[in-house]
């Protein structure tokens, strides 16, 4: 497959303070990512200089091979912070990014997601009356309505009690298993990146680099129990300085 992004030795440095320090990958269209690091080692910036939020220092990023100088519609951000607006239904947060004549019936596809995500009969709700839990169904609806090529997840799950956590790690899955999407996720979470992903990114300390690539080879749905996936997990704590 094709490349659908590409880092070319990304560097950037706040007034006198490098962040990330020379980082280079490529990401296959549909192939999902994870990258993980040490607290404050500069993942998010990285994350925003890729999704285009950010400018580099040095370096680019190309996307289908355009050099990126900005946000783009191809691609969505999921943050750990949440995103809904409070004043607008279910239904209606999902049509609000559904611009242009392009869409059809816009309150049938807001429903079909709604449905996708399991808020079927909750499309008339207002935030306040639904769960934490539903509030991020609503943001990952919103997300895919637009048919993203690409999602930036920043810890999306984070604010998730574990039970939820999990359960919204096979919702996401099982979409995905639906839909084609380039993902790449952020995460302090070394299961849940064994879990998702196809290939597993550690970074450095700040000024941050890739300091090691884990393969993850087997096929949805997986056992985190799998002594190859409890290997690989030991091994990634160890990159980042956790001993087991």
């Amino acid at each position: 497959m094709d490349a659908k992004i590409v880092v070319n030795n990304i560097q950037k440095q706040f007034k006198d303070l490098p962040v990330v320090g020379g980082v280079s990958l490529e990401v296959k269209d549909g192939e999902f990512v994870a990258i993980v690091g040490p607290s404050g080692c500069g993942k998010s910036t990285l994350m925003k200089i890729i999704a285009g939020f950010e400018p580099p220092s040095e370096g680019e990023v190309r996307i289908d091979g355009a050099v990126r100088h900005g946000p783009s519609p191809k691609g969505i951000a999921i943050s750990q912070h949440g995103s809904v607006f409070p004043w607008l239904t279910v239904q209606q947060n999902l049509m609000f990014g559904l611009t242009g004549d392009g869409h059809g019936d816009k309150a049938a596809l807001a429903d079909h997601y709604a449905e996708m995500v399991g808020l079927k009969g909750f499309e008339n709700s207002y935030p306040h009356e639904l769960s934490g839990g539903m509030l991020k169904r609503v943001e990952i609806a919103r997300a895919l309505v637009v048919k993203p090529e690409i999602l930036y997840m920043d810890e999306p799950f984070s604010a998730l009690d574990a039970l939820m956590n999990l359960k919204m790690r096979n919702e996401l899955l099982r979409i995905l298993g639906e839909e084609r999407h380039t993902v790449l996720l952020i995460t302090h979470d070394v299961e849940e990146a064994l879990f998702m992903a196809d290939r597993v990114l550690v970074l450095s300390p700040r000024p941050t680099r890739i300091q090691a690539v884990f393969e993850v080879p087997h096929p949805h749905p997986r056992k985190l129990s799998n002594p190859e996936l409890q290997q690989m997990k030991e091994q990634i704590l160890q990159e980042l300085g956790v001993t087991v």
